[in-house]
């Protein structure tokens, strides 16, 4: 059944029970913007022991703070009782709650945009905060005063700048200069929160939006300083007639529309290493920047707390994007082994945008491109002529040889010089993987 539909009957239950409930929050902002929720939240007057005895399939998340999960059909709905905040000690958490009524509740949310509840029985929405009308404007505005709702949750710093570039929408100017005089207050929140918010910022449908408004309100700086650190490094116009580092990354950027994870952020660090590789010649040079780039971007990823194969997918997409510059004189062998990646449909993407953010010159990728049509995947990746066995066998012993000489035939069967089992053991007892 639609997640829609089963919140609905969470409602209806509650209703039949007596007590007021509602769809909240960004659901509710989304089906006035006809996108489809990923989630519906329902709040309520009815206690978490309430909403408890009513369902059979319960988590108490946070009952302390009166949020109570319903499972139905396997998915979970937040189902949270009206409430007020006593205050705020970690700028993060409440120390404490309060229940109270529908309209107070929304008033203690972030934005207006998020502040909004529906009566899906009466097909009637609630709107104590002005949020339709910024809806309609396309701003984002915090609830009553901006300092304020900053300095209870540090993290809505972040969530401001997120929510405007994910549905491309301006940041109301008193919510945005609260949101300058404080970017330090960030640290306050965990680097898992952070990063949950860098996701979703690029990865959503207006990136370069989203570096634009981290760098405009000093948040870049304290949660990205290396890609900060970006600005006014300047770049031989030959490569990068569109300017600096920073200009380009943000044009690059802009090439993408909600892209995945490791590309996003491929994207965003894949030059990170150019102000520690600035050098001025005979022209400015980057030598060595992919490497130092892919050291720096590992750093990055880990103090973010990203997943280990996250974190080496998006440090493969950076330390590999200079590779392209090569591939129409690589060696059939070393070609072969560059599509043999797992990251390469990532990294020829991120090359193509790569180019369109600097010379807009898209040879290599159309080679690429071509060099994938013709090739089948057993060309690209053959199964190996000989394994470990079949070289004890001839009579080598076991040592770093044998994985020397299965990689010389590897080399030669890529190059198309060696195409059966036959011929490989042919050329292994000749000793012509001495050459």
């Amino acid at each position: 059944m639609p997640k829609k539909k089963l919140a609905l009957q969470i409602v209806q239950t509650l209703r039949q029970k007596g007590y007021e409930a509602y769809f909240v929050g960004g659901c509710v902002r989304d089906l006035l913007l006809r996108k489809k929720p990923k989630d519906f939240d329902i709040a309520t007057d009815a206690l978490p022991e309430a909403v408890q005895s009513l369902f059979p399939k319960t988590v108490p998340v946070g009952a302390q703070f009166g949020v109570i999960l319903v499972v139905l059909e396997g998915h979970p709905f937040e189902v949270a009782t009206f409430r007020a905040d006593k205050g705020y000690q970690d700028g993060r958490r409440p120390t404490g709650v309060r229940f109270t009524n529908a309209k107070e509740d929304a008033l203690r949310r972030d934005f207006t945009v998020n502040g909004l509840f529906y009566d899906p029985l009466g097909k009637k929405v609630m709107d104590w905060v002005s949020g339709r009308r910024d809806l309609k404007k396309k701003v984002i505005r915090a609830i009553g005063e901006p300092k304020k709702r900053f300095t209870e949750d540090k993290l809505r710093l972040l969530r401001a700048v997120r929510f405007a570039s994910v549905l491309g929408f301006k940041i109301e100017p008193k919510t945005f200069a609260a949101v300058k005089k404080m970017p330090r207050e960030i640290h306050r929140v965990s680097q898992e929160r952070v990063r949950d918010e860098l996701v979703k910022m690029f990865t959503g449908p207006h990136p370069a939006l989203a570096l634009t408004l981290l760098d405009k309100s000093g948040l870049l700086k304290e949660v990205l300083p290396e890609v900060h650190a970006m600005k006014g490094v300047r770049q031989p116009r030959a490569f990068h007639p569109e300017g600096d580092v920073f200009v380009h990354t943000r044009l690059l950027l802009e090439q993408m529309d909600s892209p995945d994870t490791v590309l996003a952020f491929g994207a965003l660090l894949h030059d990170v290493g150019k102000p520690a590789t600035y050098r001025r010649s005979d022209r400015i040079r980057f030598n060595g920047h992919d490497r130092v780039g892919a050291r720096l971007a590992e750093k990055i990823l880990e103090r973010l707390r990203f997943s280990n194969d996250l974190k080496e997918k998006i440090v493969a997409c950076v330390e590999g994007h200079m590779r392209f510059k090569d591939v129409r004189r690589m060696r059939e062998s070393t070609l072969k082994k560059f599509l043999q990646r797992e990251t390469f449909p990532t990294e020829l993407e991120q090359h193509r945008i790569d180019c369109l953010a600097s010379h807009g010159d898209l040879a290599n990728w159309r080679f690429l491109k071509r060099k994938i049509k013709t090739l089948t995947r057993e060309e690209i990746k053959p199964v190996p002529l000989l394994n470990g066995r079949d070289i004890l066998e001839l009579g080598h012993k076991e040592g770093p040889v044998v994985g020397k000489i299965l990689r010389a035939v590897e080399e030669r069967q890529l190059e198309g010089t060696l195409r059966t089992k036959e011929e490989a053991l042919e050329w292994v007892k000749k000793g012509s993987f001495h050459e």
